[in-house]
């Protein structure tokens, strides 16, 4: 759904995990998912809900450049809250959207809100970097936060 009589929410966007690659998981099934093997050391869970303004917000960004939001680190799972209420109790929500970070089945952070490209990609670049043995691909930039 478009919202284009109000800037500050620009509406969902309809194909939006067609467009970027999340995998669908339910409560019922997060620590079968989290626990597989062969699968990159992060996870990012998204928690979102239908027609929630400020998760469209970070749906439009993700969207506005989506290689920034594609580490081979890290795999992507999402759960819209409003239809598994269980995901909502079981981390104790109190608004979305909010992306938990795990490193294989331990949670180590989350995010709540939507705190813009910059400074998402930046915690999730330490993140990596702070993987055991971790050393950036050949050719890879090494990504410095710069204030200003």
């Amino acid at each position: 759904m478009s919202n284009p009589g109000n800037p500050a929410n620009p509406g969902t966007p309809p194909d939006f995990f067609t467009r970027f690659p999340m995998r669908e998981v339910s409560s019922a099934e997060l620590d079968t998912v989290l626990a597989e093997e062969g699968v990159p050391p992060l996870s990012i869970l998204f928690l979102w809900g239908r027609d929630c303004p400020n998760c469209d917000i970070a749906k439009h960004a993700i969207l506005s450049a989506p290689p920034r939001f594609i580490w081979p680190e890290v795999r992507w799972l999402h759960d819209n809250v409003y239809d598994d209420m269980e995901m909502a109790n079981r981390f104790s929500l109190h608004g979305i959207p909010v992306f938990f970070v795990f490193r294989g089945k331990r949670l180590i952070g989350k995010m709540t809100s939507w705190p813009g490209i910059g400074d998402f990609t930046n915690v999730i670049a330490g993140q990596i970097a702070a993987l055991p043995g971790y050393h950036p691909p050949p050719g890879r930039p090494k990504l410095t936060l710069v204030k200003g």
